[in-house]
């Protein structure tokens, strides 16, 4: 599959796998889901549909920066409220456009796979959740809300066409990158950003995508999915993965002018070391490489908000 085939939840099922009206032995259908999957409710499906944990780090990490950038509380309330419901709707409609694929591949984690929830109940959700993130952004100002519901439009692009292609990563990088971007550019003035934390934050994006994707490499590639890291497989993505990391927390410590002080100095140590570990520790613990780039982004997070994000 090449960067220009386009995975749906019907052809991202390898060939074989499915015949006329029926799912095959072993996976789930949103029709015949198990009782105790039903037995969650909509409501708790909808919350798990929206992928909670990434969507509320990415928040936290939005209101960590427009607080220690010097927004006032309002403000940064708006920033954190346009960046949650924007994460909403790209979890949402992640999870809506690949449940059948995942009722296929027996996906007990899905709701909108299992019964759980209607697809088309999710459908409406992450369409609410973007028609809220509209105005939440350009709120945050013309040019600031511009950047973000560019950084989601990415994500939205990433779900609906570039999860299989070798552009994989860009979303990622778009998104993240774009994320200092906009709470600088929501304070008063709008100053722009200073450069490295932009660079810095692509390059959190670029690992951030690698690690999720690892531990689910082999099956993402047996359901058709050939994104870079299933480009990779799973060896050379291991070995890949602490570069960026490494990278995004150097930038942050060499890019400001003046010699490196003692702070960018540990965090290089805390970062190498956290990177390292994750892929080393991946073949025991399947979510190690995932800490170990969490661990970086909060060692990146206290240098973003101890030396500011923006060139003001």
């Amino acid at each position: 599959m090449d960067a220009t085939d386009r995975v749906s939840p019907a052809d991202a099922v390898p060939a074989g796998a499915e015949r006329a009206g029926a799912v095959p032995a072993g996976a789930v259908s949103v029709e015949a889901a198990p009782v105790d999957a039903r037995r969650r409710g909509p409501i708790a499906g909808l919350a798990l549909a929206c992928h909670p944990g990434p969507a509320l780090a990415v928040t936290a990490l939005a209101c960590a920066l427009a607080l220690g950038s010097g927004l006032d509380g309002p403000r940064s309330a708006l920033v954190t409220g346009a960046v949650l419901t924007g994460q909403l709707s790209v979890g949402w409609c992640n999870d809506a456009y690949d449940a059948r694929r995942d009722a296929l591949a027996a996906r007990r984690d899905k709701p909108a796979a299992d019964g759980t929830v209607e697809p088309g109940a999710v459908w409406a959700a992450a369409a609410t959740a973007l028609a809220l993130c509209v105005p939440l952004s350009l709120a945050c100002g013309g040019l600031a809300g511009t950047v973000h519901l560019a950084a989601v439009t990415a994500a939205w692009i990433y779900n609906l066409r570039l999860k299989a292609t070798a552009l994989s990563w860009l979303p990622y990088a778009v998104g993240f990158g774009a994320l200092p971007a906009a709470v600088t550019l929501s304070l008063p003035g709008g100053p722009w950003p200073r450069w490295w934390t932009v660079t810095a934050g692509a390059l959190l994006g670029f690992a951030a995508h690698l690690a999720d994707t690892l531990p689910d490499i082999a099956a993402d590639r047996a359901a058709g999915v050939r994104g870079l890291p299933q480009r990779l497989g799973a060896a050379k993505t291991r070995l890949l993965l602490p570069l960026p990391l490494l990278g995004a927390t150097a930038v942050l410590a060499l890019g400001p002018p003046g010699p490196m002080d003692a702070g960018g100095v540990a965090a290089l140590v805390l970062a190498g070391a956290a990177a390292l570990a994750g892929p080393a520790l991946g073949r025991r613990w399947r979510k190690a490489a995932l800490a170990g780039a969490v661990a970086v982004a909060a060692v990146d997070l206290a240098l973003l908000v101890a030396r500011g994000t923006s060139a003001a």
